[in-house]
C-alpha cells in the first residue's frame, strides 16, 4: 500500500492568483495597511496561518482575541463571493478523475495536506468537483509548518506505507518533501511540473 498526498492550490485546482489576492485583502481589511513581503517565499512558513503570524510579528501588532478568526471568516466570505460571481475554481486537467481513481484504489490511500485554511480549501475542492468522502485533510489550521501539516495528513492515514508521494506546485512543497524523505511530483509551470494528471495516479 502506498500513500498519495495532495496539495490544493495550484496542484488540484487553478486558484493561486485569486486565492493570494483574497487572502491579503482580508488581512488588510482587518489589520489595516500593513507591510507585506514582496514574495511568498520570503516567509518562513508559506501557509495561511504561518504568513499571517509573521505579518503580525513584522508589523508589531498585538493580536487580540478573535483576530485570526475574523480574518479567516472574511477570507472564506471572499472565496464564496468569488465562486458565486465567477464560478468554481477550475480543476487542473485530469485532476478530478485522477484523485477519484486514487481514492477508490485498493493499492493507495489518499490524503490532502494544504497550507491553506481548512474551510476555504474544502469549499474550493467541493465546488470544483472533488469527492473527499473518507479522505483525511490536514491544513493551516493544524500547524503553521508545512512539514507538520504533511506529517499530520500522513498520520491520519495510519503511517504504515511502503512509499509516500506528494503532489505539489511550489518550491516550499518540494523542500518539505526533501525534509520528510517523500517522493515529490511537481505540478504546473513554476517547477516545470506536469500539466495534466492523466495516467499519473492509479
Amino acid at each position: 500500500m502506498k500513500a498519495i498526498v495532495f496539495d490544493v492550490d495550484g496542484t488540484l485546482i487553478e486558484s493561486m492568483a485569486v486565492d493570494t489576492e483574497l487572502y491579503f485583502a482580508s488581512i488588510k481589511s482587518v489589520l489595516g495597511p500593513v507591510n507585506i513581503r514582496e514574495h511568498l517565499s520570503e516567509y518562513d512558513n508559506v501557509t495561511d496561518s504561518g504568513i499571517l503570524a509573521q505579518i503580525i510579528d513584522d508589523n508589531e501588532i498585538v493580536p487580540s482575541d478573535g483576530l485570526v478568526e475574523s480574518i479567516q471568516a472574511l477570507f472564506v466570505e471572499g472565496i464564496r463571493n468569488y465562486i458565486q460571481s465567477v464560478g468554481p475554481f477550475p480543476a487542473i486537467d485530469g485532476a478530478v478523475q485522477a484523485f477519484e481513481n486514487a481514492r477508490r484504489s485498493d493499492k493507495a490511500a489518499v490524503a490532502i495536506a494544504t497550507g491553506g485554511w481548512r474551510e476555504s480549501a474544502l469549499l474550493k475542492l467541493d465546488t470544483a468537483g472533488f469527492n473527499l468522502d473518507g479522505v483525511p485533510v490536514a491544513s493551516g489550521d493544524d500547524s503553521p509548518s508545512r512539514v507538520e501539516i504533511m506529517q499530520t495528513a500522513l498520520s491520519r492515514l495510519g503511517n504504515d506505507f511502503e512509499s509516500v508521494t506528494y503532489f505539489g506546485d511550489a518550491e516550499w512543497d518540494q523542500r518539505a518533501c526533501q525534509v520528510l524523505g517523500w517522493s515529490f511530483v511537481a505540478v504546473g509551470p513554476d517547477l516545470g511540473g506536469i500539466k495534466s494528471f492523466e495516467h499519473i495516479c492509479p
